[in-house]
């Protein structure tokens, strides 16, 4: 019997009654084994840990570049950082093929911390480091979430993450709310942005800590359901194709990039479309300029502060139940047919009430069920794609798709498009994601009849 099969059927629940209160505890948020509950607390703690790490250090971000006079930078990160992903990637696949999982991950991670030590060392000398920290900050963020995803899909069994993922994605949801809030903290008490550099190192390298507790774990399950003449895959390096290679042989990876483009065109235009129609909305209401900023800004304190609930709560109480019912695959229908109808009646009758409805119920799904669903796409693939191809795919196919929605805005700007017809174009693209759908439930099905496995 091949391995999987002996996890799941290992992992069959038993009696209610034979339940312990944690797992009892952890229901409605995901169905969690004995034997998977200190592995999957810890790597919920660890996504936790980092997205905390992040929004601190997204924090000193804006508070560099604001201070150094560089927000117009924000316009050309992502075609700066797409050129630095084409060469970083390679790299990674490159490194990845020589190591082992848990070296990968662990000195990935601790190379970023040293980024960041050399951040401090150059605050410390007055030197201006917003465009460079911006630019730097853009590539951590995709390339080390990704990374510890890979790590998640890398130890689970594909039916395992169906049950896992939504409790790991609890953690990254808190994270970043926990880890906004005590960003303010620090900026209040010490005024500067040193603390949240620091603070971010620190957690990042808890989080290397917590890698080799979880590593340790999933080793040992994985000898219990293994015969012991087998080859332990965790101390393998990976093969030796590179991310973008192994995308371009593997139609399924290649529908899975497509999909991130396309997500990613349609959610910042999104965001565009609902800026500028504030932004009009101000200028049409409001004489005083200041009453007008008020307005900006009561109206994005109210898109956020919902969109962080109602992300936390979809993810606490409906990502396990939909994954249950619809499986992985049709989930990955709500998002793009929740775009659709957003876009088709912003079509007919755009207002603020509107549009700012369709972008707390975007986004909040977006971090949500989105993320998780994306992320449980990539449990029937092989090690060398969880690693390699993910990290193209969440790092550079992502910035590509903000790249071409930077160029869909400069030509509709010159064609001096109203909203409504620039709604139109994201319903048509939203039909394309739909189709790209489509083709990943097939590939989908295939992939996981090959293990027996229902996604």
């Amino acid at each position: 019997m091949s391995a999987v099969a002996d996890v799941t059927r290992a992992s069959a629940p038993g009696p209610a009654a034979d339940r312990t209160w944690l797992e009892r505890l952890l229901s409605p948020i995901a169905d969690i084994r004995h034997h998977e509950v200190p592995g999957a607390l810890l790597m919920t703690l660890l996504m936790f840990l980092v997205l905390a790490a992040y929004y601190e250090l997204k924090t000193a971000r804006e508070m560099f570049i604001l201070s150094e006079g560089g927000a117009a930078v924000k316009s050309y990160s992502s075609a700066g950082q797409a050129l630095l992903l084409l060469l970083i990637v390679p790299a990674y696949g490159a490194f990845a093929s020589r190591v082992n999982r848990l070296r990968l991950v662990s000195w990935v991670t601790l190379f970023f911390v040293a980024n960041l030590a050399l951040f401090a060392i150059a605050l410390q000398f007055g030197l201006h480091i917003g465009i460079a920290f911006f630019l730097w900050l853009g590539i951590f963020n995709l390339m080390v979430i990704a990374q510890f995803w890979a790590f998640a899909t890398d130890i689970y069994t594909q039916e395992q993450g169906k049950r896992i993922f939504p409790l790991i994605g609890v953690g990254s949801s808190l994270g970043a709310w926990v880890g906004a809030l005590r960003a303010g903290y620090l900026v209040e008490q010490w005024g500067t942005a040193m603390r949240l550099l620091l603070g971010g190192a620190a957690l990042l390298i808890v989080c290397v800590v917590i890698v080799h507790l979880v590593n340790r774990l999933a080793v040992r399950d994985a000898a219990r359901a293994t015969s012991s003449d087998e080859p332990e895959q965790h101390e393998e390096p990976l093969g030796g194709d590179g991310g973008f290679t192994l995308i371009r042989k593997d139609r399924y990876l290649m529908l899975i990039a497509g999909l991130m483009v396309v997500l990613n065109i349609v959610n910042t235009s999104g965001e565009y479309l609902f800026g500028r129609y504030v932004v009009e909305q101000a200028n049409a209401q409001f004489s005083d300029p200041a009453a007008r900023q008020r307005f900006i800004g009561e109206t994005y304190s109210f898109l956020f502060s919902t969109v962080n609930l109602l992300g936390f709560l979809l993810q606490m109480f409906v990502v396990s139940r939909v994954f249950k019912f619809l499986g992985v695959g049709r989930s990955l229908f709500i998002h793009p047919m929740v775009a659709l109808t957003g876009y088709l009646l912003m079509m007919r009758t755009p207002s603020v009430q509107l549009m700012s409805t369709l972008k707390i119920v975007d986004n909040s799904i977006d971090y949500s069920l989105g993320n998780t669903t994306k992320q449980a796409l990539w449990l029937p693939t092989s090690r060398e794609a969880k690693y390699k191809a993910k990290q193209a795919v969440d790092s550079f196919f992502v910035r590509m798709g903000d790249v071409i929605q930077a160029g869909v805005v400069f030509v509709g700007e010159r064609m001096a498009l109203a909203v409504p017809a620039f709604a139109s174009v994201n319903v048509a693209l939203s039909a394309v994601w739909i189709g790209v759908v489509v083709l990943l439930n097939v590939m989908l099905r295939a992939k996981a009849g090959d293990t027996k496995a229902h996604l």
